[in-house]
């Protein structure tokens, strides 16, 4: 009998080996904020019981000399500038992993959030001006702009934890959006001078980190080496140097592991099992590496330490305020305060709301959202939490008695703003009916259709309610101990909808390079479909994972009563591998790499697949499903 998996590991291979990057971006982002917010009470807590020990070690100098050149900076510097590049580095990279493989690939989806960011700024700035304009605090407008990417996040996921993942997705796109004309306004505002071959030089570095992708290997050190170039010459130039992290970030790529690459890693691992030498030691982890994307590599490896160690580290370095009686009664009449906090809580859920508003008007194309508008305006308040970027304009616009009010005005937005989040989303769901809840996600943008060969009724292998509006399509591998696992849940799924409308799908993908008898098993199972028996067998095949050879899939046919003599001789001629390899074909086509892997109505399952996630998950999609059936035999106006 194969082995089992251990106890603990519930999760499908997609998500062992991938990690469904976006739920654990949003996963380490909001656990990160818990940390974050003790990092602020830290700042505070230590400023105020020693405030001139706060002041001095930030201010303690950290020179780093290479030959006749060297960059000196205070430690709060090195953090600002150098360890922030790292965590911009990691929002770029998750950007760009939206857009090559998540909701944003098509690129149509990026406008609306898009509009949302430089809404929210907008409006943000406008109110801020409204009570700086013309004062001493009208230079520091673009302290008003930015949102938090981690606390914004974690007040999401407390606001509103049984949102759908679009709804984090479309918060972490207006982020990245947020971030990149903050930084823009950063060079363009709050730079005083540049020294143009310092920057030209910048960019000659960054196209020849463009083109490493071009190196057959060895990429790594190389790409450290010129991205630590980038930072100096950036730096050098009078140029923020964290913008070097984002941009990195957006053109390093991403792709979901091929087959073929998966393959060829085993079968060096094989070689190197067999004759352990150090060259093909090497081979073997290079091939791993590879296997998987640049871009989720550098997220596995930087986005614990920044979410866990340099965040926070950057919120001990700049949140620490020595409240005194009289800083703050001047940050409670203060312009610079006021408009800060009125900037964040009303300006950016307002901006956020209205922009999509007006871009999904006919005239500019009547796009539709993909969140509903009461989401759209919850999100908008957990929008309105500003602290990393808001710090470090601050840092540039304010000093003194004025920098302390901005932070004072940062801080309270921060407080305020999760709790309009939570009105938000607490107050749609008692207010708005189930019903009509259901109605307004019906109207959303359609789902990203994941899978890409619909099901064929005449030719692929049905259980359950063959016209059903949900349809749970899984790629598996009768040899895969996961699978096995995975099969008393499809029963039970299939029992408690039973005559309720769903379809239940199994597709081929045999791991012949781990498996060796998941093809012939597979090819005997449509051996056995082909004399009427493809499911008695499929669930014989699946009881016995660790007896898969000829003679016993002959032997499964005597015991099915089926004509085992010519079962074995369609398996030993290898008549059904041309339908085997067609499943095998559809599942590269929807980028399925690892066995179980689970779609309903076309869409990827992530995660688990126990019994309650997978109910939920097609519980969701009925609803939706019968919504569109109901417009249909009954189409409003």
């Amino acid at each position: 009998m194969a082995d089992s998996p251990q106890p603990n590991s519930d999760r499908t291979a997609w998500s062992r080996n991938l990690a469904t990057p976006v739920r654990d971006f949003l996963g380490t982002e909001t656990g990160s904020a818990v940390v974050l917010v003790a990092a602020v009470m830290a700042a505070l807590a230590w400023a105020n019981i020693d405030f001139s020990g706060y002041r001095e070690l930030w201010s303690t100098h950290l020179m780093i000399r290479v030959g006749s050149h060297g960059i000196n900076a205070d430690l709060r510097t090195w953090v600002n500038q150098g360890l922030m590049t790292l965590f911009f580095l990691v929002v770029g990279l998750e950007a760009k992993r939206e857009l090559d493989l998540g909701e944003l690939r098509e690129r149509t989806r990026v406008w609306i959030p898009a509009a949302a960011a430089l809404g929210g700024i907008v409006a943000a700035v406008g109110i801020y001006l409204v009570f700086n304009a013309g004062g001493d605090g009208a230079g520091g407008w673009g302290v008003a702009m930015s949102t938090d990417t981690a606390l914004a996040l974690g007040v999401l996921a407390l606001a509103a934890p049984t949102g759908s993942t679009r709804l984090r997705v479309f918060l972490l796109t207006l982020v990245v959006v947020d971030d990149l004309v903050a930084l823009a306004i950063i060079v363009i505002a709050y730079t005083d001078s540049v020294d143009t071959m310092a920057l030209a030089i910048a960019i000659a570095l960054f196209a020849v980190l463009a083109l490493l992708r071009f190196l057959p290997s060895r990429r790594g050190p190389v790409a450290v080496v010129v991205g630590t170039a980038i930072w100096v010459a950036m730096y050098e130039s009078g140029i923020d140097p964290v913008i070097a992290g984002l941009a990195i970030g957006l053109v390093t790529t991403a792709y979901p592991p091929s087959r073929h690459e998966l393959e060829r890693a085993t079968d060096l691992t094989r070689e190197f099992r067999e004759q352990p030498t150090p060259g093909l030691a090497s081979s073997a982890r290079r091939s791993l590496a590879e296997a998987i994307s640049p871009n989720e590599r550098l997220q596995y490896s930087l986005h614990p330490w920044t979410s866990y160690v340099i965040v926070p580290l950057f919120a001990l370095a700049n949140a620490g305020i020595h409240l005194t009686g009289g800083l703050v009664s001047d940050a409670v009449s203060s312009p610079i305060t006021i408009g800060l906090v009125l900037a964040y809580v009303v300006g950016k859920p307002l901006g956020i709301f209205a922009a999509p508003w007006i871009s999904t008007r006919r005239i500019f194309g009547g796009g539709k959202l993909t969140i509903t508008w009461p989401g759209l305006l919850g999100t908008g308040a957990a929008a309105g939490v500003g602290f990393t970027v808001s710090f470090l304009i601050a840092s540039l616009a304010f000093t003194g008695a004025e920098l302390e009010e901005a932070k004072i005005g940062i801080l309270v937005a921060a407080l305020i703003s999760p709790l309009l989040a939570l009105a938000v989303f607490r107050g749609a769901a008692k207010m708005i009916p189930a019903s009509r809840r259901l109605d307004q996600l019906r109207r959303t943008a359609d789902a990203i259709i994941d899978l890409s060969d619909d099901v064929d009724s005449e030719r692929d292998h049905i259980r359950g309610d063959a016209d059903g509006p949900v349809t749970l399509v899984e790629y598996a591998d009768f040899e895969c101990p996961y699978c096995g696992r995975a099969e008393p849940t499809i029963r039970e799924l299939l029992a408690l909808n039973k005559g309720d409308g769903l379809r239940y799908v199994f597709r081929h993908l045999p791991l012949s390079d781990v498996h060796p008898h998941a093809q012939l098993a597979a090819e005997a199972s449509e051996a056995a479909s082909a004399q009427g028996s493809f499911w008695e067998m499929h669930d014989t095949l699946m009881e016995h994972q660790g007896e898969l050879d000829l003679d016993d899939v002959s032997r499964y046919a005597q015991e099915l009563g089926l004509d085992s003599a010519r079962l074995e001789e369609d398996v030993r001629r290898r008549h059904y591998r041309g339908r085997v390899a067609e499943d095998v074909a559809s599942a590269d086509s929807s980028g399925v790499s690892g066995t179980p892997t689970f779609f309903i109505n076309g869409r990827r399952h992530q995660g688990v697949y126990d019994i309650g996630t997978l109910t939920e998950s097609i519980r969701r999609a009925k609803k939706i499903a019968d919504a569109e059936a109901r417009e249909l035999a009954h189409p409003k106006g």
